[in-house]
């Protein structure tokens, strides 16, 4: 990016603007912090600056640029790695944009700055859900979609970006507006899925999906092993909108990959009025009631890892042994259901100040040895995973950095600070790629950039339209500078 010379005036048109050294800066008001991911490792500093408006971000983003300061758009900070860090860079905190700017039916436009949190408390007890959600309501709607975040349904409703009908981007040059299948759909594509690196996104539209009950009537039944859980998922998973896998990674033996299997849909109103057993909260009378809490928050880092193998061994026995071997139809709060670990604030603090890893791989479901190879590999290497997650997914959509994929998709949480983490991973990743699948670039912080084309071989498509939204290199992120997002990954 070509740097303003020094003291040198600038003509637009008639009017002669101040060099942008000598005019006021908005980074007058600009703090600088050290900023992490949800992992708590890396961390980074950077210059934070909150808008007072989105109308403040295109100047700002054009002064960014005259002085040759890179940018990137921050949210709640959920993301798990370095995708919403940048060292020596300027963060644009957008949490002060969170209005509900209009609906439509059952689209509804909103800042992007909104939380997940914030969008459910209005639209529930309107009889509103979002089509589809990540496993914390925690996280801005910008976020979500720059991460094209998927859920427990991807299997039959995609991703976020799916529902995406419209997006606001701000550039250095001004305001975009793209739709997937009208004008700027290219722009649109690059942007859904491309972790905040095409530019900032200011509102976007979702489509919402219909509810008459604030609960999920879900199934639940418990597998004895990874075949068994798998054969259920690829039998069942159809008839049901939501599905999920809690797998045992430290079983070794015959019951490896054991598991508890959740699945479910939106309950209706006759299902409620007929549950002989009904959640205190939501009543025939109430059926919308929405009011989930934080039961606790962690205070502090924990001084000292928590999550140890024998600490999780039994953890996973006695998560194991609480779920029913097979019941149908319970009545479960939505949030219960979508987002059980928001009950905890904070809990990423457990993991005490070394952070951890959630290391999340896609592959085809031709494939399926690998899921099965990866959870082998870590319980013989010793290094404890306490929430590990099982989903199917389904087709993908057209965003070339777009994580999902049709296969079996495995997310794992792995404390940091032990040696030999970092070479398993590394090996694992390579079966992954050449097994055809792809790590998650929202949960990562320490993938290799030699693997990155394998993994998204689309990547050039995205790069080449994201190079004429951003000339300049205005935005790029911790993550970008360690993958070669924008430049050559081979």
């Amino acid at each position: 990016m070509a740097e303003e010379p020094a003291g040198r005036d600038k003509t637009v048109g008639s009017m002669t603007v101040p060099a942008a050294n000598e005019r006021p800066s908005r980074l007058a008001a600009a703090q600088r912090v050290v900023l992490s991911g949800w992992g708590g490792n890396p961390r980074s500093a950077a210059d934070v600056i909150r808008p007072g408006s989105l109308s403040e971000v295109v100047p700002m983003l054009a002064e960014m640029r005259e002085r040759s300061r890179s940018v990137l758009a921050r949210g709640l900070g959920r993301s798990y790695g370095d995708a919403a860090t940048s060292a020596g860079s300027v963060v644009i905190d957008l949490t002060g944009a969170d209005r509900v700017v209009r609906t439509d039916g059952a689209v509804v436009t909103v800042e992007a700055g909104l939380s997940l949190d914030a969008l459910l408390a209005w639209s529930v007890p309107k009889g509103w859900f979002v089509p589809v959600t990540p496993g914390t309501r925690y996280v801005t709607i910008g976020g979500a979609i720059a991460s094209d975040v998927h859920g427990k349904n991807h299997h039959r409703e995609g991703s976020l970006g799916g529902w995406v009908r419209s997006l606001r981007i701000a550039t250095p040059d001004g305001e975009i507006e793209a739709s997937p299948d009208g004008e700027h759909a290219d722009a649109f594509w690059t942007t859904v899925g491309g972790m905040g690196l095409t530019g900032v996104i200011l509102e976007a539209s979702i489509e919402m999906i219909p509810i008459e009950t604030s609960l999920v009537s879900v199934d639940t039944e418990r597998a004895t092993d990874l075949d068994e859980c798998m054969r259920l998922m690829s039998a069942g998973d159809a008839g049901y909108r939501y599905s999920v896998a809690w797998v045992d990674c430290l079983r070794r033996g015959r019951g490896l990959g054991r598991a508890v299997l959740t699945r479910g849909d939106h309950a209706s109103l006759a299902e409620l009025e007929s549950a002989p057993k009904k959640p205190r909260s939501v009543t025939p009378a109430d059926p919308l009631a929405y009011s989930p809490r934080q039961l606790a928050r962690v205070p502090f880092e924990a001084p000292v890892r928590l999550a140890t193998l024998p600490a999780v061994r039994a953890f996973n026995e006695a998560w194991f042994r609480k779920a029913p071997a097979h019941r149908a139809g319970e009545l479960q709060p939505l949030a219960s259901f979508f987002h059980p670990l928001d009950f905890l604030g904070d809990w990423n603090r457990l993991y005490g100040r070394h952070g951890f890893t959630q290391y999340q791989v896609v592959v085809p479901f031709e494939a399926a040895e690998v899921v099965r190879e990866i959870i082998e590999q870590l319980g013989r290497s010793g290094f404890p995973s306490l929430f590990a997650v099982l989903k199917r997914f389904g087709p993908a959509n057209k965003a070339p950095l777009s994580f999902p994929a049709p296969g079996w998709t495995l997310a794992l949480d792995i404390p940091l600070g032990r040696a030999g983490l970092a070479e398993l991973l590394d090996r694992l990743d390579g079966i992954v790629a050449d097994a055809g699948g792809r790590v998650y670039f929202a949960k990562d912080a320490r993938l290799r950039p030699q693997l990155v084309r394998s993994m998204y071989p689309r990547i050039g498509d995205w790069q080449r339209v994201r190079d004429r939204l951003d000339p300049d290199g205005v935005f790029t992120s911790d993550l970008a500078r360690r993958l070669h997002l924008l430049g050559d990954t081979t």
